[in-house]
């Protein structure tokens, strides 16, 4: 048997054979030579292919290093567990990625040619909202303190388990994203879920119960398209038979609410669905 090679939908099921691996695929400690995906050395021959619900969740990664099997690899397992994932090769492109991704949490590596992991930290450290993991081969203990000290939540060393590096993008997600307070923050927007409510830089926004919900659900995936019929679906209903024009009607409401904020855009993509942008502020003219 070849190596496995899971998509976005599919893992192993080594439940029978590895029972302490159900909950997440295993992460092996080396990458294939051969292969530019990851393989799963310890499941050749035993595990089986097996077709999961995808449940999505609304914090936002984005994954740094120069070697792409270690990107892929990353963002594999990452998704696999729901998050939503973004990749950037070098320093440079990963200061675009996070103007335009604004993630939560930031996994770099650090030696990485032109701007390398240590100016990026250095570069992302002021921003207290998100978080910083360094992950990286160099495991003397003057890197790790140098890390730490430039900015960043946590160091894990190259190799690792997949199986660390999510129980501590969780511990920093729980210091620095309060999930449990409800709240969803797209740039200046802050949106209540528990409280139903929705405001630009402290001054609440007056919204009907589906423009609520509309706007909820696309700053839930801030910077991705969501589609038509999952807007109709999750906002009027799976048994909505109407006027499909309705949602033009309350994207267009919306719009209007979110005027007086410069940086917030909801944008159309056409024969898609619909994306809420965040711009850098504009200077006033």
């Amino acid at each position: 048997m070849g190596p496995i090679v899971p998509s976005d939908l599919v893992r192993a099921d080594i439940a029978a054979s590895f029972p302490q691996c159900r909950r997440r695929p295993l992460i092996p400690r080396e990458l294939g030579s051969n292969t530019s995906w990851p393989i799963f050395p310890d499941l050749r021959g035993r595990g089986r292919l097996l077709i999961l619900n995808h449940v999505s969740r609304q914090e936002k990664i984005l994954v740094v290093d120069d070697e792409e099997d270690i990107r892929d690899f990353v963002s594999l397992g990452l998704r696999h567990e729901g998050f939503t994932v973004s990749t950037a090769h070098d320093g440079k492109s990963a200061l675009h990625a996070v103007d335009q991704f604004h993630p939560d949490i930031v996994i770099c590596d650090l030696a990485m040619p032109g701007m390398d992991g240590w100016e990026l930290c250095r570069r992302l450290a002021g921003d207290k909202r998100r978080g910083i993991i360094i992950l990286s081969a160099r495991d003397e203990v003057t890197d790790r303190i140098e890390g730490l000290e430039l900015g960043a939540d946590d160091y894990l060393v190259k190799p690792f388990d997949f199986g660390e590096l999510l129980a501590r993008i969780e511990a920093v997600l729980r210091r620095r994203v309060p999930r449990a307070s409800g709240m969803v923050r797209a740039g200046n927007l802050l949106v209540d879920k528990t409280a139903r409510t929705a405001q630009i830089d402290g001054t609440f926004l007056k919204l009907s119960s589906r423009e609520f919900e509309l706007l909820l659900l696309l700053a839930e995936h801030t910077g991705a398209v969501v589609p038509r019929q999952r807007l109709l679906d999750e906002v009027w209903g799976h048994t909505f038979f109407g006027d499909e024009n309705n949602l033009e009607v309350y994207i267009r409401y919306l719009r209007q609410k979110l005027a007086g904020d410069n940086t917030l855009t909801i944008s159309t993509v056409r024969k898609t669905g619909y994306r809420l942008d965040i711009a850098s502020p504009r200077e006033p003219s």
